[in-house]
């Protein structure tokens, strides 16, 4: 989660992409959890590799680990050099039975397997355009055969989705390290299927694995759609209103989820509308929209939004992104 999440801006320029929240929780927390509850054992630890994200991230994402039973660590990549450098930044977790997954997707998948009964597995989805993916090759058993990088003519429609397994995460990690020290680079950058690679040379099966829903995080547009889908999943499995949020003479269309001590006033809020911790939605109609924490919204007309934390906003748009401490009166 090192990268700069330009195509979020301005929602990412005073927070990492991975912990804007959907649906009161923020993306990393959300895919961390989906993970370790449908795995069959036990995760030890978590290491998270960031970029200069500030003081308070490592704090918070450490937290994250801790609520889930597992030991934080937390790795600074202070250069964009790929990812084979950056998982190698967490050197030191890579022993035994190792996930690796990129924060900034959320999945429907079932992740639960035996983990010593196969080498490795990719997850991957079928999509109508694979030239824009690295995709999987199959053998006739099932097996991946190859990994293709954005393939120019039709090869599979197998998409790589960004989470990877490897029972024997100290083999992965000196592959990962003989790219590096032999400055093996795919498009300029140290590249973790080349890894892989070497470990399917090396003997390594892997098979893929099946995600259902693949659900983009990547800019303000993809993130309401998520945050929309999310909210659907999650209705019956989370409790999505705080005890301390209050909802004064409004209508609110559920699923919507009201963080601690957030009010809605005179207001008609929903479907798919998060309204963050302390923010206040008053005199206002809002649906499908994200509201982050300590803001107000006053007199508005809001869909297909999304706005930060500590702004204000009043006014009557239809599709607004508003970053932090943002004030826009209309």
């Amino acid at each position: 989660m090192a990268g700069r999440g330009s195509r979020l801006r301005p929602h990412t320029l005073t927070v990492p992409k991975p912990l804007v929240p959907v649906a009161g929780k923020p993306i990393v927390q959300r895919l961390a959890e989906d993970l370790t509850a449908s795995l069959s054992e036990e995760v030890d630890k978590i290491g998270f590799v960031i970029g200069d994200f500030g003081d308070e991230v490592p704090d918070q994402l450490k937290k994250i680990a801790a609520g889930l039973g597992a030991e934080g660590h937390v790795f600074t990549q202070d250069q964009p050099l790929g990812t084979a450098h950056a998982l190698l930044c967490a050197a030191e977790l890579m022993e035994g039975p190792t996930m690796i997954a990129f924060a900034d997707t959320l999945f429907q998948a079932d992740f639960s397997f035996d983990p010593q009964s196969v080498g490795g597995i990719i997850w991957a989805q079928q999509v109508d355009d694979p030239s824009a993916f690295g995709v999987l090759k199959l053998d006739d058993e099932g097996y991946i055969t190859d990994f293709v990088e954005k393939p120019s003519t039709f090869v599979s429609d197998l998409a790589i989705v960004g989470i990877y397994y490897v029972r024997d995460g100290a083999q992965l990690r000196r592959a990962l390290q003989h790219l590096i020290d032999n400055d093996i680079k795919d498009k300029g950058e140290y590249q973790l299927t080349n890894g892989l690679e070497l470990l399917k040379e090396q003997g390594v099966k892997f098979r893929p694995g099946k995600v259902t829903e693949w659900l983009d995080c990547g800019n303000k547009a993809a993130v309401v759609h998520t945050h929309e889908r999310i909210l659907a999943l999650k209705a019956d499995a989370e409790q999505l209103r705080s005890d301390t949020a209050t909802v004064e003479n409004s209508v609110v269309v559920e699923p919507c989820f009201l963080g601690d001590g957030a009010r809605v006033v005179n207001s008609v809020i929903g479907p798919y509308v998060s309204v963050g911790h302390g923010s206040t939605v008053e005199g206002s109609v809002v649906r499908n929209s994200i509201i982050q924490d300590d803001t107000v919204v006053a007199s508005a007309n809001l869909a297909d939004s999304m706005i930060g934390n500590h702004a204000t906003y009043t006014g009557t748009p239809a599709d607004v992104s508003a970053g932090d401490y943002s004030e826009l009166t209309q």
